[in-house]
């Protein structure tokens, strides 16, 4: 079974969650902790290797050459923010094209018009032109098994560009479902709304955050980013102020399990042996 196969086989299922990841890391704990997937999300990727904010400025190369890293480092499937995939069809056909070699396993795409999540209040993309791109996409991914979610952020009227109309959202929800996407993505809609929604959007829905009734799948993403950057802040303040750390600032519960520190090592062991090079002596 292909990792594409297996989130199939989730959507599938119960509704479970994607869990936050920005990096091969972050992933490799949320798949140790026990997922069965994890999310990349846009703003934290562009925030954790590049310091930016989310408006549109990370690029689709930019985005696959990390989400490359992150799938190769875990066995469970990888949801990847592709924002809008790119300025024209050409670039989301290559996008997707790139993301399915990567070995991601699915990928949403939003209607926003960059510069997204900004001070321009600018409009929606057209629905007949949100249409275009998920028909290309759907012609583009690697396999069947390549998950395509449509994203609308017409319920993300405050820095998102849509208007609050569950009316409007349902109606780009049926005309992305017409142009093949497999699961509608509705930011920032309510319990209430997500209910009224999948009533009358025929595929699956997904949420961000907690699960809750009505979706397939959420994607928890935000915490991981804010955390890793508020303790390491934490300690560079105590560094500068100090001139020195306590030992807790460098233990890592799992470090070597995390990492495959055994795996490596027996790698290194076997070799040695087999060369007829010394082994170090175990420490005592």
């Amino acid at each position: 079974m292909t990792v594409r196969s297996r989130l199939r086989q989730l959507l599938a299922g119960d509704p479970f969650v994607a869990a936050d990841c920005y990096s091969a890391l972050t992933a490799r704990i949320v798949e140790d902790v026990g997922f069965p997937a994890a999310y990349m999300g846009g703003h934290a990727t562009g925030m954790m290797h590049y310091a930016i904010p989310d408006n549109g400025a990370l690029t689709p190369t930019e985005m696959i050459d990390q989400a490359r890293r992150v799938a190769e480092a875990v066995d469970i499937p990888l949801v990847v923010d592709a924002d809008q995939a790119g300025e024209t069809v050409a670039d989301v056909y290559r996008s997707i094209r790139l993301y399915g070699r990567a070995g991601v396993a699915g990928v949403h795409m939003e209607d926003e018009v960059p510069p997204k999540h900004s001070a321009w209040d600018g409009p929606l993309m057209p629905i007949a032109d949100m249409q275009a791109r998920i028909c290309t996409a759907t012609d583009a991914r690697v396999d069947d098994d390549f998950v395509i979610i449509a994203r609308t952020d017409e319920l993300y009227d405050v820095g998102g560009g849509g208007t609050g109309s569950v009316a409007e959202a349902i109606r780009r929800g049926v005309a992305y479902a017409e142009a093949g996407a497999d699961i509608f993505l509705p930011t920032m809609a309510t319990p209430e709304q997500v209910l009224a929604i999948a009533a009358d959007v025929p595929i699956p829905i997904a949420c961000y955050g907690t699960l809750v009734p009505g979706v397939v799948c959420a994607l928890a993403t935000g915490w991981g980013t804010a955390s890793a950057a508020r303790v390491h802040r934490q300690w560079a303040l105590e560094l500068y102020q100090h001139g020195e750390l306590p030992p807790e600032a460098f233990e890592f519960p799992d470090k070597d399990a995390t990492i495959r520190q055994a795996l490596h090592d027996g790698v290194v062991e076997g070799w040695a042996v087999g060369t007829g090079r010394p082994l170090r002596p175990p420490a005592p």
